[in-house]
């Protein structure tokens, strides 16, 4: 593995994933040991070449020798191109940068709704995204097709329940987001919508629960007994998430009870229809 010397990129210490990639640069010695740092120590220095704003935005990779500065998947493919030169010359093809620039965006923007963390003191210097309502609204969007087509699917294991339709669990997601979106009617745009990010990510944390149940099933005829119970199981540990998560956003904590009220009236509703 070739090493890309004098060269740090600046990573969220507050991101799972960012921590990840860049901790593998570093240990498969793409990068020399000095090769990333976290966002919150840019020097008075380094102020003066970097775009602060952007580089919360978009992953910055410094060239500490010329002071030069590259940001988001080109920073990527310079790093991992060093090493294997037909990755970064594959990602400058036009129609797959644009791809790639979009997916990074994608989930650059939402990191914060897919791993929140707590907020920083008012004067310190935090590697938050822009709040970017289109790649937010995507999310949502990109989030509810995954929680109804599992639903859809995982309801036809549970024999007490009536025969699920596409339509119905497009109905009951999106009736979740709207019951809470009038919860957090008083609160700014920006909570509002960045709220509901958060409620998808719980969403989605649900799915791959049910997604693995429904991959066992497939395997192993699971009894009723085992699949209620997992379905329960993954339902508290949503409502925990979801609490976890308003601590953090600092939200009132009754809209995890609101969150679940609304699954117990629509779970009685549907056992009655």
């Amino acid at each position: 593995m070739k090493t890309l010397n004098n060269h740090t990129i600046l990573y969220d210490e507050d991101c799972p994933l960012c921590k990840a990639y860049t901790s593998t640069f570093i240990n498969t010695k793409m990068l020399d040991k000095e090769g990333r740092k976290p966002y919150c120590e840019i020097t008075e220095h380094e102020r003066e070449f970097i775009d602060v704003p952007r580089a919360a935005n978009e992953i910055a990779l410094v060239d500490t020798e010329k002071n030069e500065v590259i940001y988001g998947i080109d920073s990527l493919l310079k790093v991992i191109g060093f090493s294997f030169p037909i990755v970064e010359k594959v990602g400058n093809i036009k129609p797959i940068k644009f791809f790639l620039k979009r997916l990074y965006s994608f989930i650059s923007y939402n990191r914060k709704v897919i791993m929140p963390s707590e907020k920083k003191e008012e004067n310190s210097l935090e590697c938050s995204p822009s709040f970017n309502l289109k790649y937010r609204l995507f999310y949502i969007v990109f989030g509810l097709i995954i929680t109804v087509v599992t639903l859809f699917h995982f309801s036809d294991l549970i024999t007490i329940l009536p025969k699920s339709s596409y339509y119905r669990e497009i109905l009951l997601a999106l009736g979740m987001l709207l019951s809470q979106y009038i919860f957090v009617l008083k609160e700014d745009h920006q909570t509002r919508i960045n709220y509901m990010g958060n409620v998808i990510t719980v969403s989605l944390f649900g799915c791959i629960a049910l997604g693995q149940l429904l991959i066992l099933n497939s395997l192993i005829e699971l009894s009723q007994f085992i699949i209620i119970f997992g379905f329960s199981g993954t339902v508290a540990l949503m409502f925990f998430e979801h609490k976890r998560r308003i601590k953090l956003l600092q939200l009132p904590t009754y809209l995890s009870w609101t969150w679940i009220g609304y699954r117990l009236v629509i779970g009685m509703i549907i056992l009655n229809v």
